[in-house]
């Protein structure tokens, strides 16, 4: 018997054993007929027909073996059917709609990591909705939150991920907590920034760090990195006043002062509005480094190292970087911090061995 090219579905949904049984009366076989031709017990055949049974891919393959039909066309009937019952079960129904409600928060946020660290409480799902909508300042979850249209634009085009968005919006959030203390003033946060690296010599320093940027108008707010987020820090404004946001990647004190004196940059510099954010890996731009972030780099660096770029021997012993750093003022780890990004030192040099950590401090701002 030869196979159609192409196996017809009926138009109507019934059943795939009835279908099968009304095949089999229109061959003039009983039951126990064809499963002797599948070499199948006649309960086999009785189980199919009756619905009590679905059809496997191997049954369906024997099935069409004996009919001269496709195994893909009896499963193909026996998914249509149980396809058309499931649209009209409604308990089905209602859970696969939580199931899109849960697949459209997890493409706004991770849901599961932010419940971890306490960022989102609600144990249903439309506490957790309201709380996703609050978080990113939505009227609607089909809508995009508007900082990542502003990323995009202080960021030179690039996009913002989930995990990048969601921890942006945990800073603006956090931000609008503190209320400023004082007008923004740009003088003063510039004379902050030249200061801070003399300033940030240990880990404790870093403790009044949000009291003295409050001083000049900015709101300097941590929250910790979320896995696999790759973000150092953030620059953007929040109801009219610069915030600098920091993740505390890398902890190293030499680090997160760089990534400090950066989102500084890029606000003195005006790199960032109200209508532009920017947010960002700071160790990771390589050859695709804008003007904006050159900019930021070279104010960072200007800050560190008021008089250029030190002058480095071809010996590098560990007097001559204490001495670089008690002529500049600054803490051990940013000289060495500076010979490793300059590739004089390799990152794995035991001239890093103790370096202070900032985490526990970061941790500690209100």
């Amino acid at each position: 018997m030869s196979k159609p090219e192409r196996d017809p579905l009926p138009p109507r949904q019934t059943p795939v054993g009835q279908l099968l049984g009304e095949e089999l009366e229109a061959r003039g076989w009983s039951q126990a007929d064809f499963a002797a031709v599948l070499d199948r017990p006649t309960q086999f055949v009785s189980e199919i027909v009756t619905g009590k049974k679905e059809i496997t891919r191997e049954s369906a393959a024997q099935i069409g073996a004996a009919l001269g039909l496709s195994a893909e066309y009896w499963l193909r009937l026996q998914d249509q059917y149980l396809l058309a019952e499931q649209v009209k079960n409604k308990a089905t129904q209602g859970k696969l709609e939580e199931v899109r409600r849960r697949a459209l928060l997890n493409s706004k946020a991770p849901i599961q990591l932010l419940r971890k660290r306490k960022l989102l409480v609600g144990d249903t799902l439309d506490e957790l909705e309201a709380e996703v909508m609050n978080l990113f300042e939505l009227s609607s979850l089909d809508a995009e939150p508007e900082f990542a249209a502003a990323a995009r634009r202080g960021n030179q085009g690039e996009e913002i991920s989930v995990l990048q968005g969601a921890w942006v919006a945990c800073v603006r959030k956090k931000a609008r907590e503190l209320p400023p203390r004082k007008s923004y003033s740009a003088a003063g946060l510039e004379d902050l920034a030249r200061s801070l690296p003399r300033i940030l010599k240990t880990s404790d320093a870093f403790f009044p760090l949000p009291e003295l940027f409050a001083e000049v108008g900015v709101r300097l707010v941590y929250v910790e990195m979320l896995p696999g987020g790759k973000i150092d820090g953030c620059a953007m404004y929040v109801d009219g006043y610069p915030v600098i946001g920091l993740s505390g990647r890398g902890q190293r004190l030499d680090k997160v002062l760089f990534t400090l004196l950066h989102e500084v940059a890029h606000v003195l510099r005006g790199h960032v509005d109200v209508e532009r954010i920017i947010a960002e890996e700071i160790d990771n731009k390589g050859s695709h480094e804008s003007a904006q972030e050159a900019e930021a780099n070279n104010l960072a660096s200007a800050c560190i190292f008021p008089s250029g770029q030190l002058n480095v021997p071809a010996r590098i012993s560990s007097s001559w970087i204490d001495q670089a750093a008690t002529e500049l003022g600054v803490a051990r780890i940013v000289v060495v911090g500076y010979l490793q990004h300059r590739k004089r030192l390799d990152w794995r040099t035991t001239f890093t061995k103790n370096a202070p950590n900032v985490g526990h401090v970061l941790a500690a701002w209100k």
